[in-house]
């Protein structure tokens, strides 16, 4: 079986502009930190952190050329890991 090989060649531009949309989003995190939002701090940082690992994922990754059976398959556990982080809040935020 002769498979086809292709290769995906990202500019160093995307490379930069992922890095400090990376950074960026870090020192949202600091700052958002401090902004003392009582239940919704864990919230939005978890959102901020869901966001860079997307970023992490889609583009040094490469996920942004793979199949759209893998990228589908990739969100069975990001959904459990979300369900499960989500029932745990829940039964904090609830005592």
């Amino acid at each position: 079986m002769d498979q086809k090989q292709s290769s995906h060649i990202v500019g160093t531009k995307t490379f930069i502009l992922i890095w400090i949309m990376l950074l960026l989003l870090t020192a949202l995190t600091i700052k958002v930190a401090d902004m003392q939002l009582g239940k919704l701090s864990m919230l939005a940082n978890l959102l901020i952190a869901s966001t860079k690992a997307c970023l992490v994922l889609w583009i040094f990754m490469h996920l942004k050329y793979e199949r759209r059976v893998f990228k589908l398959l990739l969100l069975v556990p990001i959904g459990t890991i979300t369900i499960m982080i989500g029932l745990t809040f829940f039964d904090i935020w609830y005592r």
